[in-house]
């Protein structure tokens, strides 16, 4: 079924295909695990004489309709519709086909929200099904789908129902004894119930059946992982007690106490033939950097090279120049090169032979690293930042560039719960540095109404004056029709260059930019060339720019806070104070949401809090996840990601042979190379 495209299910044509395909949907797979994101339940029939404001579902006979254009072109349509207890007008905006469809004096189904429009009780563009037809958008529990333009809900479920009425071929993935084990029920049922529940039981069931099967495919695939990568070789790279002291001396700082368990850890990793694969999480500004060096120093020591791959070109750069300066005391700055796809052909074939030929031994770069002709024969060490996923084709790819498997360190400053780096990260060894410098200020952050930006503005203002710099980030890189509330990095950057800030210098930056433009504005916010940057969420991971002390973000209601603690994290990293103002859509009371963020710089703590409040997605979002999604697993279910990590466990321990289990196979192997570095 994974193969058959959608164009086979009855109803989708070529248009609708086109519509499908928008939302990742090409296959009738894609259709069936196109999970619903919410539910409205409208399974409880309310009696016309006892409505109350608020979603209602009624059966009634409609007894006239009438259909009329007024103003502007609006057509609007109204019915009323009633019981043996009373009435109520029903109305439509738009939807002229509504008068001539609506069958006088036929009992309908009719799903909406009740409520008082102009002085009157009615429900506004309701959805109706007649009594006879089996009911799909109304008096049930009716599943809202993520939608877009030309593509409804009403039509995914018109589509997922002819689909599962079509009793497509099913083959079960779990092997039977762990779902008998795990008293789940069977997949074909759960597919019916995730998509069209009877009840609320019947969909916790749905739930709990395909989020085990994720956790437990997810947890096989990096329990699969880990086993191969124990049964690999590596370099030993002995610890130079002597080297690291001296590195140590030269700091301008006191490494954190998290700080030297975290790189004890990785040298003790490092002396064994066995390949080390840590991540570490360290909260913004707790000095990942510092950790990663100190790690590739005994490697260098040892004649090895070091690969240290950073997410973009600018963070590479950035990356280098940290690099060198720690390394400087001790002799090692020169051995360092640069390769990115901005160098000239002439440095990049320069940079090449240095590798090559040994001479370069700590080169950093983009992922590029692994994807070039780049010959590294001597690799002891790779290093990766905020990459998030290193899967086993790059791992190969490295092994046949080496000769063996280098120890592989990850790094990442979007604070994981727990329970979903366990999910996620299963073969992985995980180090948590939850500490700061000591000379590290508090970010001031303050929820701000869309009503005080002229006080707003003039802070702003002040710090520029002061010859600080300045943040703006926006969710949106142009105007939305659907939601006027939410201000775009264009309409505000020319707000602020025609108005408040026109004596000052900004710039604009978002993801629609190319590489070339986009490192030019960075650059030149770095160097100080500009007071204030406008941008997208691309500033959110790397960039350092010590001077600026602000961050302003729009339509903060809009972001994680996991998303939110990172940005605020581009700020405050000298020894000015920083200052962090979340600027809200609309006039409203502070969310619970942004009061935690204002009172708390814990970014554990507000990722468990995210966790909690708004699902895994609010944290996907800054892991670039890939197909590692996890669409119906609550990862706040702790028991039940333990009881599929077992079952995963035990499968390995039983000797289970995955290729009997040929759907299973199929998804585990798609999992153990996912990467976000293809």
């Amino acid at each position: 079924m994974n193969e058959t495209s959608i164009t086979e299910l009855r109803g989708v044509g070529p248009e609708l295909a086109k519509k499908y395909a928008t939302v990742g949907i090409h296959s009738l797979e894609d259709l069936l695990t196109y999970y619903p994101r919410r539910y409205e339940d409208y399974s409880v029939i309310t009696p016309l004489g006892s409505l109350k404001p608020g979603q209602v579902s009624l059966k009634a006979q409609i007894k006239q309709v009438t259909g009329r254009y007024v103003r502007r072109g609006m057509h609007i349509t109204e019915a009323i519709a009633s019981d043996k207890t009373g009435s109520v007008r029903l109305v439509w905006f738009n939807q002229a086909y509504r008068a001539g469809s609506i069958k006088a004096g036929a009992e309908y189904y009719i799903s909406g929200l009740f409520e008082l429009r102009r002085q009157r009780f009615s429900i506004a563009s309701p959805s109706i099904e007649l009594v006879s037809d089996f009911p799909m958008n109304t008096a049930r529990i009716i599943p809202i789908y993520r939608e877009t333009k030309g593509l409804s809900s009403a039509q995914i479920r018109k589509s997922v129902r002819a689909l599962l009425d079509s009793e497509p071929v099913l083959p079960e993935t779990l092997p039977a004894w762990v779902a008998k084990e795990a008293k789940l029920i069977d997949q074909r049922p759960a597919y019916e119930a995730i998509h069209f529940p009877e009840s609320m039981k019947q969909l916790a069931q749905a739930k709990e059946r395909l989020g085990y099967e994720e956790v437990f495919e997810l947890s096989l695939a990096s329990l699969l992982n880990k086993d191969e990568l124990l049964r690999e070789k590596a370099l030993s790279i002995p610890f130079d007690e002597h080297l690291a002291k001296q590195f140590v001396s030269h700091l301008p700082f006191t490494l954190t106490d998290a700080q030297k368990k975290v790189v004890w850890r990785i040298y003790l990793d490092m002396q064994k033939t066995t390949p080390m694969n840590r991540l570490v999480e360290g909260d913004v500004g707790s000095g990942k950097t510092v950790v990663a060096t100190m790690a590739a120093l005994m490697a260098l020591k040892q004649g090895f090279q070091v690969a240290f791959m950073a997410p973009t070109e600018l963070l590479a750069r950035q990356h280098a120049e940290t690099i060198a300066g720690l390394l400087k005391p001790l002799g090692f700055a020169d051995r360092l090169a640069l390769l990115v796809g901005g160098l000239k052909a002439q440095d990049k074939h320069d940079t090449h032979h240095l590798i090559t030929s040994g001479q370069a031994q700590f080169i950093v770069g983009t992922h590029a690293l692994i994807q070039e002709k780049v010959d590294m024969h001597n690799l002891g060490l790779v290093v990766i930042d905020e990459q998030h996923r290193f899967g086993v084709a790059q791992r190969k790819k490295l092994q046949i560039k080496a000769g063996h498997m280098p120890h592989v360190l990850s790094m990442t400053a979007t604070p994981i719960p727990r329970s979903l780096a366990l999910t996620l990260y299963g073969e992985l060894d995980i180090s948590i540095m939850d500490s700061k410098p000591a000379n590290r200020k508090p970010i001031v952050t303050k929820v701000i109404s869309p009503n005080s930006r002229a006080q707003l503005y003039a802070k702003l203002d002040e710090q520029i004056e002061q010859g600080r710099q300045v943040f703006i980030v926006c969710p949106l890189i142009t105007d939305s029709a659907v939601n006027e509330q939410l201000l775009s990095v264009e309409s505000v950057y020319d707000t602020l260059r025609k108005g408040p800030f026109k004596h000052r210098r900004i710039g604009l930056l978002h993801g629609k930019l190319k590489s070339g433009p986009k490192n030019e504005v960075m650059e030149a916010f770095a160097a100080h060339k500009l007071d204030m940057i406008v941008s997208t969420t691309v500033v959110e991971v790397g960039v350092d720019v010590p001077n600026a002390t602000v961050m302003v973000i729009e339509g903060a209601e809009r972001f994680g806070l996991a998303q939110i603690h990172q940005l605020r994290g581009r700020v405050g990293r000298s020894n000015y104070q920083g200052y962090c103002y979340l600027v809200m859509s609309d006039s409203k009371a502070p969310t619970r949401r942004l009061r935690a963020v204002e009172s708390s710089q814990d970014g554990f703590a507000l990722a468990d809090l995210d966790l909690e409040i708004r699902g895994p997605g609010a944290i996907y979002g800054t892991l670039q996840h890939g197909q590692l999604d996890l669409r119906v697993a609550t990862l706040t279910d702790t028991k039940l990601i333990a009881r599929a990590r077992t079952a995963a466990q035990e499968f390995i321990d039983k000797g289970e042979n995955l290729l009997h289990y040929k759907q299973l196979n199929n998804r585990v192997q798609q999992l153990r190379t996912v990467t976000n570095l293809n």
